[in-house]
């Protein structure tokens, strides 16, 4: 048992890292473990539930009566906080399809893959301006993404992305980025020119908005 007062900081790692190791426990269980009082964990269980890291399961024992017991586990969200190879599988299986299929039609099949986005898309901005569709876009990887938005410099607009899910697939197979520019051209009807990108060194992708120049290409043209 740990006999050091523990911080709320590391008390929240613990229970983590336990539910992580032993599956599903209940609150006294975790205090016994962790050496705090039940109280102690008891904070943090409702702090982590609240975020959406942990969930609570009721358990009934049948061969006793009385009220079940509460147990917490992991949920998708508190399973991302431990270390994933998403990265290596996903350069894997794009080497694999470059290979097996040849150059030609590995960019077909990512082609494919932005078709299935722009059809994911093209509903929700239809009949919307393009104020109002640049707007949308900002939720691209996820509702109240802070990392992206609509910025004004010198009179043009910029769509600028400060995190890229994909960043480290990206970095070492920037293929999966070239479809990009062509994939925002459509959904927005008018040209776009990628002025920064991660793979240069800028620290984030910064698209320019040319709304002066209504474009609407049948394919997908491919950034070198």
């Amino acid at each position: 048992m740990i006999s050091s007062p523990e911080t709320a900081s590391s008390i929240r790692s613990t229970i983590l890292a336990l539910l992580k190791t032993s599956g599903r426990l209940t609150i006294a269980r975790l205090a016994e473990t962790i050496g705090v009082s039940y109280e102690a964990v008891r904070s943090q269980i409702v702090q982590l539930k609240k975020e959406g890291w942990i969930a609570q399961h009721l358990e009934r024992d049948l061969a006793a009566a009385g009220r079940p017991r509460s147990l917490y586990r992991l949920t998708q969200v508190g399973e991302n906080r431990f270390p994933k190879h998403y990265d290596t599988l996903a350069v894997d299986l794009v080497d694999a399809m470059a290979t097996r299929l040849g150059p030609e039609q590995a960019r077909n099949v990512l082609a494919e893959v932005a078709e299935t986005q722009l059809q994911r898309w093209e509903p929700r901005l239809r009949g919307k301006s393009l104020d109002e569709r640049l707007a949308l876009l900002t939720t691209f990887y996820g509702d109240n993404d802070p990392y992206m938005s609509v910025e004004t410099r010198d009179g043009e607009t910029y769509l600028m992305e400060r995190n890229c899910p994909y960043l480290n697939v990206a970095l070492r197979r920037p293929l999966l980025c070239s479809v990009t520019v062509s994939v925002l051209t459509r959904l927005l009807g008018v040209r776009v020119v990628r002025e920064k990108r991660f793979q240069n060194g800028d620290g984030c992708c910064a698209f320019r908005i040319l709304a002066d120049q209504p474009c609407t290409p049948a394919g997908f043209e491919l950034e070198p």
